[in-house]
């Protein structure tokens, strides 16, 4: 429920606050007073489009916040969102358009934190409902009166259509890989061979170690020098360890050190360890010696080994041009073909039995639609009753209703075309509403399609922008009893021309237009102003001017009497 509505350089509104209640709110005033800029205001609070134009002349930035009383179910909703709420009960929604010389920017802000246009829609959904006569559009659109049907059907039909969105979804899943294989059959079968050339070419490569071109380059420069690695291991060989001449070698010469230092440690024993140093470094020569001279005995010429590695080398890089540039990278790309060759393999079903599945979630999806189909029939067959009691005490009691459901090709939502028909005489024949009602018939209509909404609708605040157009006494008093009928069970504001209407409200504003002088300044500034009126005389005043223009004695006597009869219709209603 909107509890309070501040608005600040919106439209011709310089700074307004306005405080509602429970039951029925009035908004009266001359036409062009500004009466539905307040309710565009409660729009644009609720994520409505804006342009630059909401924005006050001679400012740059319009501010618009609301406070509304949350009910159990929307609290829950809320904290689901990780929104709290003010005061465990309130929140404050809050928004602020800008405009520069280029775009209008704006941001909607829920409690202080700011919140995007999708979170905006769903609590706008939950919070406030507006109605207003051009709403003809929608009565005439299809799935907006489906949507109707459908939620005044209740969980049993929401949970069949729910049903039939599953089975819409697979059966479109399976339609479109149909189609998708149909299509693209002959790119695949293109791939499949090109993937099973390149995967049985690198297979045969034996490819396996990413190191393998290092190697053997290594393996075939040993091959192309072992005499002259034979002859430098075996000079290494003389000069560490065995010398075919007199010339001494490494290990002679470490074995005169070993002598000396023998010698030396009888003296001075801190020498002991450079003896130790000495006799390891003759250990590893010696080593060293032998290892070499193994080495080099062990190299032989292999001229066919040597050609088995050309070759080798050749193949790799011949793989690296095409699948590398690198061995490592020619591997990895193996392994991805691989992977690729086998989702192809295995996507290698049958056009038979794709065609055969779709069939099945086909026939699967008409079952399910002709039993939503039923329960929408059954449904339809209440609603019409129902909408028909409603306008009965709005002086349609002589009106034909229908609710037609015609055939159409499976959806989502089902296979049925639903529109609303209507006859306002006797005599006539039934045709879809939004073709022959007039804008008093319509007014009515949308009015008691609320008030069928009003004990299940979660919504706790509706609007209603002059849905009272151009509709006679008896109507305006028929229209007014049923928008405090709806009163009873959820907030009401409504935008009114009617005296009848109007004297029904709980709380009565009036608002008008005020040409004022900028402070300081001569120029001339146009302002909307709204008063509650708090009071039987000014109520009464305004009465009078709705009814006769002008505050004379017969306007104010009807006025009075309007507020009398109002009274007395809410003392028996209650009774």
């Amino acid at each position: 429920m909107l509890l309070c509505l501040r608005i600040e350089n919106f439209a011709l509104i310089d700074k307004l606050e306005l405080d509602f209640g429970k039951g029925l709110n009035v908004l009266t005033g001359e036409t062009g007073a500004g009466k539905s800029i307040i309710l565009d205001a409660i729009d644009a609070i609720l994520g409505g489009k804006v342009s630059s134009r909401v924005i006050r002349t001679g400012t740059n930035r319009a501010i618009i916040e609301g406070t509304f009383l949350v009910n159990p179910n929307l609290a829950i909703w809320l904290n689901e969102q990780e929104c709290d709420l003010i005061d465990e009960n309130c929140i404050i929604i809050s928004r602020e358009i800008v405009a520069n010389a280029n775009n209008v920017r704006s941001r909607s802000r829920v409690n202080g934190v700011l919140v995007n246009r999708q979170f905006m829609g769903e609590l706008r959904e939950k919070l406030v409902e507006i109605t207003a006569q051009g709403q003809t559009v929608q009565v005439g659109k299809s799935a907006q009166v489906r949507e109707w049907l459908d939620v005044y059907g209740g969980d049993l039909l929401l949970q069949q259509r729910q049903k039939v969105a599953t089975a819409f979804q697979l059966y479109q899943q399976t339609h479109q890989t149909l189609e998708k294989r149909r299509t693209s059959e002959k790119e695949r079968l293109q791939q499949l061979d090109l993937l099973t050339y390149q995967v049985q070419e690198l297979k045969a490569a034996n490819l396996d170690d990413p190191q393998e071109m290092e190697l053997l380059t290594q393996e075939r420069e040993r091959l192309n020098h072992v005499v002259d690695l034979q002859q430098m291991s075996y000079k290494i060989y003389q000069a560490l360890y065995q010398s075919d001449s007199e010339t001494p070698t490494a290990a002679d010469f470490l074995a005169d050190g070993e002598t000396f230092l023998t010698h030396m440690v009888e003296y001075d024993s801190q020498l002991e360890p450079l003896l130790e140093l000495v006799r390891d470094a003759i250990a590893a020569v010696t080593e060293i010696g032998r290892q070499i001279n193994a080495y080099g005995e062990n190299l032989e010429a292999d001229p066919q080994r040597l050609e088995e590695v050309e070759e080798r080398i050749r193949e790799l890089k011949q793989i690296c041009r095409k699948y590398g540039p690198s061995l490592a990278e020619a591997i990895a790309y193996y392994e991805k073909i691989q992977t690729e060759l086998s989702e192809l393999n295995n996507n290698e079903q049958s056009l038979e039995k794709l065609e055969h599945q779709e069939q099945l979630y086909l026939q699967q999806l008409i079952q399910y639609c002709q039993k939503l189909t039923t329960l929408r029939q059954e449904t339809a067959a209440n609603f019409q009753f129902h909408l028909l009691n409603e306008l009965k005490p709005l002086a349609m009691d002589k009106v034909k209703f229908e609710v037609e459901i015609t055939p159409i090709s499976p959806t989502s939502t089902g296979a049925d075309k639903i529109t609303f028909m209507f006859s306002p005489n006797p005599g006539e024949p039934i045709q879809p509403l939004t073709e022959i009602a007039s804008g008093g018939e319509m007014s009515r209509f949308l009015l008691a399609l609320k008030a069928c909404f009003n004990h299940s609708d979660e919504v706790e605040t509706m609007v209603f922008d002059e849905i009272d157009v151009g509709v006679s006494g008896i109507v305006a008093q028929s229209i007014a009893e049923k928008l405090h009928q709806l009163s009873q069970n959820q907030q009401v504001l409504c935008v009114t021309h009617q005296p009848l209407v109007a004297a029904m409200a709980d709380r009565h504003f009036r608002v008008v237009k005020e040409v004022i002088n900028k402070i300081n300044n001569d120029e001339e500034r146009t302002v909307v102003r709204v008063t509650k009126l708090d009071n039987l005389t000014t109520r009464r005043q305004e009465l009078a001017q709705l009814a006769g223009g002008k505050s004379a004695n017969e306007a104010i006597a009807f006025a009075e009497s309007l507020l009398l009869q109002a009274a007395n219709h809410r003392q028996n209603f209650r009774c």
